[in-house]
């Protein structure tokens, strides 16, 4: 069996950046940056979630990077992203904020999408003022501030304390996944992904997925178990769109619910019938809609977007 960290072939294998780099966070992380796309194009940054890696976003990237310039990222201890001893959500903000600073001029604006973990990476920075500098608006995706573990669907028991701990447990567990099998696959595609995704998309998460180091995704589960972020939902000001799996068993969509009901400029919600969790993979198509939609309204037709001079556009942060 194969333990290539991503599919080689077809709409989910990556497409090669115009250029990378390496952006150091206020610790000294270092994190992998890609930019895909034409560098005077309107900024997309893309934010992935826990186990995953740039790989992620290749459905999102070869389509955007037509006309727009994608910001890529691997999360700490992700991809080809060094691991750290400090995950927290504090580390998260930083790191988004360290790739912002690296990767868009003075005062330039960009759309921000966040999925599952990712999206967790915004609230956090919701307050920051580099964040606010950079975020014209905001896509999150398959995502939540608080109670993920108490609410999540991948142990089939009625909720309560005994699912709770053992979902937990079974995230965080340190055992190796090993190579990708065809049982494999079926775990994942129950766990994280609607019944009705096709076997490539299955093939590409589950590619991306184990090739996570284990001691990363223990690490990183346990700082999920007990994610409070309800402070990060009141302070991410920019226009925020959310998209929601209706089959999401890692976030249901009560989590997203509740973020377009807080957030202080929700653009609303789109719940996915049949989807899971893996919405950017599972529905590239409405996803990769959602984020021109947003670029559109608050990038390229707003004061100082797309086609002026970056570094003497005015700060509109608050």
């Amino acid at each position: 069996m194969s333990r290539l960290t991503h599919v080689t072939t077809g709409p989910y294998a990556p497409p090669v950046p115009a250029r990378e780099l390496i952006a150091v966070s206020a610790d000294g992380a270092r994190l992998h940056v890609e930019v895909h796309g034409p560098e005077n194009a309107p900024p997309v940054v893309l934010a992935h979630g826990w186990t995953c890696s740039t790989a992620f976003w290749a459905a999102q990237i070869r389509e955007l990077a037509a006309d727009h310039r994608v910001i890529a990222y691997d999360q700490r201890g992700h991809g080809r992203s060094p691991a750290s001893p400090a995950c927290t959500t504090q580390a998260l903000a930083d790191d988004l904020e360290a790739v912002l600073s690296h990767t868009l001029a003075r005062g330039e604006r960009a759309v921000i999408v966040g999925h599952s973990m990712g999206g967790m990476s915004v609230m956090a920075a919701s307050a920051r003022p580099r964040f606010r500098e950079h975020a014209a608006a905001v896509l999150l995706c398959s995502t939540g501030s608080s109670r993920l573990v108490a609410e999540a669907l991948v142990i089939p028991l009625r909720a309560g304390a005994v699912r709770t701990w053992l979902t937990a447990h079974v995230l965080a567990s340190r055992l190796p996944l090993g190579p990708v099998t065809p049982v494999a696959r079926r775990i994942l595609k129950y766990a994280t992904m609607g019944a009705g995704s096709a076997p490539h998309m299955v093939e590409a998460c589950a590619r991306i997925v184990h090739a996570c180091p284990r001691a990363v995704r223990h690490a990183w589960a346990r700082v999920l178990a007990q994610l409070d972020i309800e402070y990060g939902v009141r302070e991410l000001r920019a226009p925020t769109a959310i998209i929601s799996g209706a089959s999401d068993r890692l976030t249901p969509p009560l989590h997203a619910r509740a973020l377009a009901a807080a957030l202080p400029h929700s653009l609303g919600l789109t719940e996915l019938p049949g989807m899971g969790h893996m919405t950017p993979v599972e529905a590239p198509e409405l996803v990769n809609g959602k984020i021109r939609e947003l670029v559109t309204a608050y990038v390229t037709q707003t004061p100082g977007g797309a086609g002026a001079e970056a570094p003497e556009r005015i700060k509109e942060g608050s």
